[in-house]
């Protein structure tokens, strides 16, 4: 256990070296996930909230509180947009969800996707320099159903207290309603994150491995495996960046998708589904065993386990295979496994796999830059330009067949990420503070930099605590009995 230490910076060499190649990643997830209720449980959750205003005697409570704050409260009263500059509005989102479909755990109950949204905000904070509320709502009916109806009302009345809604970890279709009624009409930026943000860093690993297997996006085969929120805002997304519609084939639980399928047509909760149906596989390939013949490109984002996508159907396509297996929290099938079936480009959800293809490098970025021009809404043009610039970080740095996109650890790419959704939002009018792309990238690294500073600076003051060293060994042992070590 002392080889590991708390940062567990050499995990992947830990696990190699002490278990059998075949159980190395099921080893690896299983420690992962009992190391993280263990962490959770001491920490009593990741999140807390401080000022950023001191106070320097007692008198300093009645310049924050009353009878100062009064005048703040009229200034907003009289020129309501004062609200961006006399609060935190302007650096705040609040994370929603009704948790009906929480990473792949499915429903997990009104308080069960709290670890996830407390995670997306503590990302938001270390990544992107603003602050995230975590909310996960009650908004099931009498019949225990969730009504979205419910949600969009919640969203609608906390609208004045942020400067953007995040969306995570709703089932659909009420996914689609929520935002669809949502995005157009809340007056800030309201974000489907696993849907636009796993789309925008998809098309940016997408862009990176083309680039290294020699291929253009407007002449690839592509198979869509899943055709819930997130692939189906991928498909829209490469479509829109040059996808040929003909060369696309998508599954759902029930088969491929193709302008016969009139259980599609005749359900209206089906509608981005059929639209989708009707412009692509003209063929009417019917299985993954054709479709995948002669395929230069799979995405998948279905159920989790290493077993749903088959090392057979990889071996049947193009050469220098381009195949993302994005399920969380394990993969459709393992990378390794995949390798041996002929693919040459793999990336998974994970951090823990080369190539992690997760929305974590997106959102931070994309969310600040909307934030700081106070953005109306989060266009797809935005997302696109958040995916080049995250496929172009990548390549100034230098990209291999397992290194296709920035890490999270990469400093400066949300910075870069931020000033080019924000210039992106000023040229489609969508933002209500023009600023140029140089002040925004000063002061959103800046931010970031304060913050990451902060944050280290109380973890090494003792402010917070390492995770004593037994829950390591705890969540190893748990690991190695759950292999069978």
């Amino acid at each position: 256990m002392s080889d590991l230490r708390v940062n567990l910076s050499n995990l992947n060499e830990y696990f190699s070296e002490r278990f059998p190649a075949e159980t190395v990643a099921a080893a690896q997830t299983a420690f992962l996930k009992k190391l993280s209720e263990l962490t959770h449980r001491y920490y009593r959750g990741k999140m807390q909230t401080l000022p950023k205003a001191g106070i320097w005697g007692f008198n300093w409570f009645n310049v924050w509180y009353t009878p100062g704050v009064s005048a703040v409260s009229t200034t907003i009263r009289d020129k309501q947009e004062s609200s961006w500059e006399l609060s935190n509005r302007g650096n705040l989102v609040a994370v929603v969800s009704d948790s009906t479909r929480v990473l792949g755990d499915g429903d997990c109950g009104p308080s069960g996707g709290l670890g996830v949204m407390e995670g997306k905000a503590m990302l938001m904070k270390y990544l992107g320099g603003f602050d995230a509320l975590a909310l996960c709502v009650n908004n099931r009916g009498e019949d225990g159903k969730p009504d979205p109806a419910r949600l969009i009302d919640f969203v609608r009345m906390l609208a004045p207290s942020v400067g953007a809604v995040n969306l995570e970890d709703i089932s659909q279709p009420n996914c689609y309603r929520v935002l669809d009624e949502l995005r157009e009409s809340c007056g800030i930026p309201v974000w489907h994150d696993d849907a636009q943000g796993t789309a925008c860093v998809t098309l940016a690993g997408l862009l990176n491995a083309l680039e290294l297997a020699g291929k253009q996006i407007g002449e690839i085969r592509t198979v869509l495996f899943g055709a819930g929120a997130s692939n189906t805002t991928i498909a829209s997304i490469l479509l829109q960046s040059g996808l040929d519609p003909a060369n696309l084939v998508m599954f759902d639980s029930k088969g491929a998708l193709h302008s016969g399928r009139e259980d599609l047509a005749s359900n209206p909760d089906k509608y981005r589904q059929w639209a989708l149906a009707k412009i692509s596989n003209p063929k009417r390939l019917r299985d993954m065993d054709e479709a995948m013949a002669g395929a230069d490109v799979l995405i998948s984002l279905s159920t989790p386990g290493p077993h749903t996508i088959k090392p057979q159907w990889i071996s049947r396509m193009a050469e220098k295979a381009i195949v993302f297996t994005c399920a969380n929290p394990v993969p459709e099938i393992y990378p390794h496994a995949a390798k041996a079936a002929g693919a040459y480009i793999v990336a998974t959800g994970r951090g823990d796999f080369p190539n992690q293809i997760n929305n974590s490098c997106g959102f931070p970025g994309i969310l600040k830059g909307a934030l700081m021009v106070r953005a109306s809404k989060i266009t797809d043009g935005m997302a696109i330009r958040a995916a080049h610039s995250l496929a172009e970080y990548a390549r100034r740095r230098g990209i291999d067949t397992e290194n296709i996109v920035p890490r999270m650890d990469e400093v400066d790419v949300f910075a870069h990420e931020a000033a080019e959704v924000a210039d992106q939002a000023v040229a489609e009018g969508v933002a209500r503070l023009p600023l140029s792309r140089e002040e925004v990238f000063a002061r959103a690294k800046a931010d970031i930099d304060a913050t990451r500073a902060l944050c280290h600076k109380i973890m090494d003051d003792g402010s917070i605590p390492a995770p004593p060293a037994e829950l390591i060994q705890q969540a190893l042992d748990f690991a190695a009995a759950q292999v069978g070590k």
